[in-house]
């Protein structure tokens, strides 16, 4: 959500013609955030959240707005897409494709504890039950193909012991089957930074440029690493405990997903030292970037690696 093409209050009044939410008050960028660019709109009859993609193809995009849509229709609190005049989603601002939705109200937390990890839990569960009805599919983009490729290309910037990490995590994840997993729409980007609060509740679930068509549990996987991390790096057991409990009573695990679980912890943390690594190493021009610092993710895996034995006991429902 950095700001890589610049729109101007001019730009965007005018672009906003084409749309009955009022006259534009106000245009901020949003700095947060590496993929996008994003900006705040305060119009008379609202905020909203204005996004232009910088990487994803306008022909991808139905995917995404679509998806928000129908899990907003279904009670998961998201960001709704505005349609324009035209009906459409999605349109075109400073030669990229661009989109408007609505603002969710709240803010991120820095801290976890074992209620908000409960309360993610469970909202994870319920989008993914939810985006079962959800037709069209969509690849991870951010899948095994991609690991292979962002590896060879980040490997010059490596020292030898991150290197070793690396080659041996790709080698054991290519020697992983999931098939047999459910799977389905999943975030694939549930941080701590894209779950907003309203005080003790949630107020919405945000960005979902990075859903995709994937195993379930490995989105279980990514939450975990995130929300549940403590400090060494290690995981913090009666976090993970209370957000696959609750996850659990949405959708129960099968027993192949209890014995996958190590695997998808190691390959949830592998996915995010890659692009972190990449976006670090082999940044694209853009005011307000923020490049994340990989090496909490390399410390991570390095910990999964040494206690698998240990993360299988935790999904024991």
């Amino acid at each position: 959500m950095s700001v890589f093409t610049t729109v101007t209050p001019d730009e965007l009044s005018a672009w906003l013609l084409r749309y009955s939410i009022g006259s534009l008050l106000h245009l901020e960028g949003i700095a947060a955030g590496i993929e996008n660019t994003n900006y705040f709109v305060t119009t008379t009859q609202g905020r909203y959240v204005l996004t232009l993609f910088e990487k994803i193809k306008a022909h991808e995009l139905p995917f995404y707005l679509n998806l928000m849509a129908h899990l907003a229709d279904r009670g998961i609190p998201c960001p709704r897409p505005i349609a324009s005049s035209s009906n459409e989603y999605l349109g075109h601002l400073n030669g990229k494709p661009a989109a408007l939705v609505t603002c969710i109200k709240g803010a991120d937390v820095k801290t976890a504890g074992a209620r908000e990890c409960s309360v993610v839990g469970k909202l994870l569960g319920d989008l993914h039950l939810a985006g079962q009805g959800y037709g069209p599919t969509m690849p991870n983009p951010r899948g095994p193909q991609w690991w292979h490729a962002a590896a060879r290309q980040v490997a010059p910037f490596l020292d030898a012991c991150a290197t070793s990490l690396l080659q041996a995590e790709l080698r054991f994840q290519s020697s992983c089957r999931h098939a047999e997993l459910p799977r389905g729409v999943i975030h694939a980007d549930l941080f701590r930074d894209n779950v907003l609060w309203d005080g003790a509740r949630i107020g919405g679930v945000i960005d979902f440029y990075f859903a995709c068509t994937d195993v379930l549990l490995y989105d279980v996987a990514i939450t975990v690493n995130d929300w549940c991390l403590s400090e060494g790096p290690a995981l913090d057991y009666a976090r993970v405990q209370a957000l696959v409990d609750a996850y659990g009573r949405v959708r129960p695990f099968s027993t192949e997903e209890r014995k996958a679980w190590p695997a998808m912890l190691r390959a949830a943390a592998l996915r995010f030292w890659l692009s972190r690594l990449y976006d670090l190493h082999l940044p694209r021009p853009g005011k307000l970037v923020h490049a994340k610092d990989p090496l909490p993710f390399q410390r991570l895996l390095a910990y999964h690696v040494s206690r698998s034995d240990d993360a299988q006991a935790l999904l024991v429902h």
